[in-house]
């Protein structure tokens, strides 16, 4: 019998809001049995299944633009900035069409990560709202603002909305530290399999190297596959390579939904490469694997989670041509050899820590 209800409205900007989302839901089940959860994203439905089976409802909507990429490396602006342009102000049919929803469906609260539509929708319903964020949409335009100025109007109108969320959570690692109500550890899906049941699997045996490789979300098919090759006696892991499971020699070829929970995937491998993003460091942060990372310079969150990465993390900086080439796994040996380091039992995950918050605020 369902006793609690939230509403979750989700960035889609690649899979890490999603990813931090599904972990604080998945947390919230573990401590409120009852509850059950109603979903607008555009993240596709079995993101969200592959995390917490079934209790929740998902509906198909643009919660939030994002930024408009044209690869996982390069972000088109003017694009962008239509896209938000096209929104803007929040159409009040919309806005108070979402709220009757959401009050119809029987939710008492409003979950944003970090899409400000949900703010504005929980004031339209009478509700309160928590933001989730490492970052907000108006910190990170402020970095483009030399390249596309018609941003500024974009940025004040956000910045508001976000000022106006009844509860204010920062993950850590964050960008922008401000005053908020909870600030937590990084936040994380945990995984289902032991590393043992998933290196089954995957037919990897134990004492087999094992490496993963991510670009996150965004659609990207990694493909320098002949200097991965040249190392035998590695096996690499590529999710969203392929759109059928494939093994080719050392390669294992998965599409972004393979049957392999991702964060699985993660704790059977001894290192992972891949684009910073806040998900992959979480999780690889948590697992106490070495991390190789590749940053994107023109986007602003990447600065303060490379810092993060530098200093709490067993890693390798990736300049982003080798990581594309191949010509990364020169380093493959350092990278391999850099010792696992789980965090200490004093930081917790913070995804428990914001259920926990959540939940005391709505008793």
């Amino acid at each position: 019998m369902v006793s609690l209800k939230l509403a979750f409205f989700i960035s889609s900007h690649g899979f890490g809001h999603a990813a931090r989302a599904a972990a604080v839901m998945e947390n919230l089940k573990q401590l409120h049995p009852g509850i059950a959860f109603e979903i607008f994203t555009q993240v596709p439905a079995w993101f969200f299944e592959d995390t917490l089976g079934d209790g929740f409802a998902y509906h198909d909507y643009l919660a939030d633009v994002g930024i408009v990429q044209r690869t996982p490396w390069d972000e088109d602006l003017p694009a962008t900035f239509m896209a938000h342009a096209q929104r803007l102000p929040f159409p009040a049919e919309e806005i108070n069409m979402l709220g009757e929803q959401i009050r119809h469906l029987g939710c008492q609260a409003v979950v944003c990560d970090i899409a400000p539509l949900g703010i504005a929708v929980a004031e339209q319903a009478g509700l309160p709202s928590f933001l989730i964020e490492n970052f907000t949409w108006d910190w990170i335009f402020e970095g483009y603002l030399s390249e596309e100025p018609r941003l500024i109007s974009i940025i004040t109108y956000y910045r508001d909305w976000f000022a106006r969320a009844s509860y204010h959570i920062q993950t850590e690692p964050n960008c922008e530290r401000c005053s908020c109500d909870l600030r937590v550890g990084p936040v994380s899906r945990a995984p289902k399999h032991s590393r043992s049941e998933t290196r089954a699997r995957l037919k990897i045996p134990e004492t087999t190297p094992a490496v993963l490789i991510t670009m996150g979300g965004i659609e990207h098919r990694y493909a320098a596959f002949a200097a991965l090759k040249q190392h035998p006696e590695v096996t690499f892991i590529i999710p969203g390579s392929t759109s059928q499971p494939a093994r080719d020699g050392n390669l294992i070829l998965l599409p972004h939904r393979s049957g392999f929970y991702h964060p699985d995937l993660l704790y059977a491998s001894d290192a992972v490469i891949g684009k910073v993003g806040y998900s992959t460091i979480a999780e690889a942060y948590h697992a106490g694997i070495p991390f190789g990372y590749a940053t994107r310079e023109r986007f602003r969150e990447s600065a303060p989670l490379a810092e993060f990465i530098r200093h709490h993390m067993p890693s390798l900086h990736i300049p982003t041509p080798e990581f594309m080439n191949g010509a990364w796994t020169r380093h493959l040996d350092e990278l391999l050899a850099l010792p696992r380091r789980p965090p200490v039992e004093s930081a917790p995950n913070g995804a428990a820590q914001i259920a926990n918050f959540i939940l005391e605020h709505l008793e």
